[in-house]
């Protein structure tokens, strides 16, 4: 029987694309382009305005209530009260209007999101919940990219015994995979991935590299992260992995994930001085909490033996809110030997 591994499943729902999907023959997340404009663009303040003004002419506004629920959600998922307001909006989308695929796709997303809060315990609780949400969008629209590729890699993710299934998964891939190759092709990259078959994991991942629509690119980044981390762990090929994280830079320099990758790998190389300068880079650039970054300049200063530095990275990390809890008590134990 597997382990669960809530902590991977929820870290990966936190980082849901909910952008236009690949193709013209799928549909935006909001049907009304000035709502999908603002949520492509990632302009959470300006799409809770709208969505606000939306429902006060018209409360039975579905595509504002989806919009309301994913702002309140997205533009801060640290704060636990927004979370839990975009719950209370999502929860009247769902009952309000049961049979449209983006309230469930809303409510989807800010349980992932508060799933990343949870715990182990209540994590696993919601997991079904979460479950029948992505179902019920794909069912209500089949060419969903979001509810379509999420919902395989949560079964992908999930044990057995709480309805996991590669066969699902496959099943989700095959149904697009003449309709919609691209989308058919992410899915089996995870497919992959979980295998643990690095090399045909690559190959599927190559002809995807350089997506312009931001749902692919989420989903690339994501999985050559995973892949360089095969390389990267027990330094079982450093320079294949630096190749990966050097790629992502390339293909998505306004992200901090390939500049992390790599301070990591000159890091492990004994490279502090590159180490430091990349993970400064990091910091700059979009997703930067998405990494413990503080913590690992902290170890790259504390390497280089500038001790002042190096405290005053890991006390940024441990002040952080989004910090994970296993980082932080690492960081911790390293500061009290730092007096």
């Amino acid at each position: 029987m597997k382990t669960p591994r809530i902590h991977w499943i929820t870290a990966a729902l936190a980082t849901l694309a909910l952008s236009t999907p690949l193709g013209l023959a799928q549909a935006a997340v909001f049907k009304d382009a000035q709502l999908e404009s603002l949520h492509e663009a990632g302009q959470f303040t300006a799409l809770e305005q709208l969505a606000q003004a939306r429902l006060k002419a018209q409360p039975a506004d579905a595509e504002a209530r989806a919009a309301l629920v994913l702002a309140l959600s997205l533009a801060d998922p640290s704060n636990a009260q927004r979370l839990e307001a975009g719950a209370e909006q999502a929860k009247r989308c769902t009952e309000q209007h049961p049979a449209v695929a983006v309230c469930h796709l809303a409510a989807a997303q800010n349980l992932g999101l508060q799933m990343v809060n949870m715990g182990m315990v209540k994590g696993i609780r919601s997991v079904g919940t979460l479950k029948d949400h992505w179902i019920r969008t794909l069912a209500l629209e089949p060419t969903s990219f979001t509810a379509r590729v999420q919902l395989a890699k949560l079964y992908l993710t999930l044990p057995g015994w709480m309805g996991g299934s590669t066969s699902k998964a496959k099943e989700l891939e095959s149904a697009v995979r003449g309709s919609h190759p691209e989308m058919a092709r992410i899915i089996r990259v995870h497919l992959a991935a979980e295998a643990q078959h690095w090399a045909e994991m690559e190959a599927e991942l190559l002809p995807l590299r350089g997506a312009k629509d931001s749902a692919m690119q989420e989903e690339v980044r994501e999985a050559t992260m995973r892949l360089a981390l095969a390389f990267f762990k027990d330094g079982k090929d450093l320079p294949k992995a630096k190749g990966l994280y050097e790629a992502l830079q390339r293909e998505q320099p306004g992200r901090a994930a390939g500049y992390y990758g790599a301070a990591r790998v000159h890091a492990a190389q004994g490279q502090q001085d590159e180490a430091v300068r990349l993970f400064e880079r990091a910091k700059a650039l979009a997703g930067a909490d998405d990494y413990p970054i503080d913590h690992r300049l902290g170890d790259a200063l504390l390497a280089k033996g500038d001790k002042a530095q190096a405290k005053a990275a890991y006390q940024r990390f441990v002040a952080n809110p989004r910090a994970k809890p296993g980082n932080v008590e690492e960081v911790r134990k390293t500061l009290a030997k730092l007096g």
